[in-house]
């Protein structure tokens, strides 16, 4: 079962990329993973012995990350080389490639711990529909805090629901941030008027927040929501300062016309000055999860069974422990695993039922035990 099977590491050979190569195997061995590295050279170099000299050096650079990732126990699949744009490069070689995730540095530290996104990772954000990762320069991938902002849109859903899944991977904490917008403009005839649409606007985000958070599974989470009131931009990068947040998680908006609007607005805003590591998504998830649906060892898919369950992948534990009961409908484990997971699922009678049927097969399995030792006692 993997749950992130595939990560396009774009390497420019930077000293920042040396940083961005730790985080892709931290990734990679989180996730159980595999690493894909990607070098881009410009297709304008007309020199033809220049360009087999520059080739050559990209080839043999690649060569040697992929001894590092191998050292360290990490997955590589075959490097690849792409000419053209940094960013359109990437972006193809993602698509090419079936990646689930495209893993790039935030640029150069330029005043201090303030760094500044990098045009071509800009870029690669606004034109991927694949999720992509930007590991912040000199911080080293420790997931402790995650955050994730939603506006209750469809975006901001894909964002939570993988940010969750995260979570319980890195077993970390989680904080659900939905800003309330409020009205500051003097066009209220009084300031009591003021105060009052904005305690009727905090009531119904509220409502809405708490909506919201009912399509997920939170059980068994370290998690707290918060629901400040202010600029959404403001209040975000205050709670990535303020709770020291390792990994911030976001949706994002593909829209047509000018490159400024195609991340969106506060996603732009928040990431302009890259606070820590994030994590952007469009329109699809970084967990994109394969079952091996083939393999009829039980141990293996009971075992598979259980991680989805950790994972937050209730429904698809449910398959995997019946694929279980159909290879042998009295292994244990399962009965109990089906009950556990359908208390997560608040289905206190499914979970009864399983329970009930784990004891009844403990006690007779039990009994057996017993007249075996009797027949040896007896010598029968």
């Amino acid at each position: 079962m993997k749950l992130l099977e595939k990560i396009l590491w774009a390497n420019d050979f930077s000293a920042v990329s040396k940083h961005v190569e730790e985080t892709a195997m931290e990734l990679a061995k989180v996730f159980n993973s595999k690493v894909v590295p990607v070098h881009v050279l410009p297709n304008d170099i007309i020199n033809e012995g220049i360009r087999t000299k520059v080739t050559r050096m990209a080839e043999e650079k690649l060569k040697e990350a992929t001894l590092r990732l191998e050292g360290a126990g990490v997955l590589v699949d075959v490097p690849l080389l792409e000419y053209g744009s940094p960013h359109d490069g990437i972006v193809n070689a993602a698509i090419k490639t079936n990646a689930n995730l495209i893993l790039t540095g935030s640029g150069e530290s330029l005043h201090g711990e303030n760094t500044h996104l990098g045009t071509t990772t800009e870029r690669i954000i606004q034109k991927s529909e694949k999720p992509v990762f930007v590991a912040k320069t000199g911080v080293p991938l420790s997931v402790h805090h995650i955050l994730c902002p939603v506006d209750f849109s469809k975006a901001s859903e894909r964002a939570l629901k993988n940010a969750i899944t995260m979570t319980r991977r890195f077993r970390a904490e989680l904080t659900i941030l939905g800003v309330c917008e409020i009205e500051d403009t003097a066009w209220f005839f009084s300031e009591d008027g003021l105060e009052k649409e904005n305690q009727l606007r905090l009531t119904v985000h509220e409502e809405k927040f708490d909506a919201f958070l009912k399509k997920f599974d939170l059980t068994h989470l370290n998690w707290t929501k918060e629901t400040p009131k202010g600029d959404p931009s403001k209040e975000i990068r205050s709670a990535i300062s303020r709770k020291m947040i390792d990994l911030l998680v976001m949706g994002t908006v593909g829209r047509t016309g000018l490159n400024r609007l195609l991340i969106g607005s506060v996603t732009e805003k928040v990431i302009r000055e890259v606070p820590c590591s994030f994590l952007t998504l469009k329109s699809e998830d970084v967990i994109n999860l394969q079952l091996d649906s083939d393999i009829k060892d039980l141990e293996h898919v009971h075992n598979a069974a259980i991680e989805l369950m950790e994972n937050g992948f209730n429904k698809e534990a449910i398959g995997q422990f019946k694929i279980c009961l159909s290879i042998n409908n009295m292994h244990l484990p399962t009965y109990f695993g089906l009950a556990k997971v359908y208390e997560k699922l608040k289905d206190p009678v499914k979970a009864k039922r399983y329970r009930k049927r784990g004891l009844e097969i403990k006690d007779k399995m039990w009994y057996t035990k017993i007249e075996e030792e009797v027949r040896k006692l007896r010598g029968s």
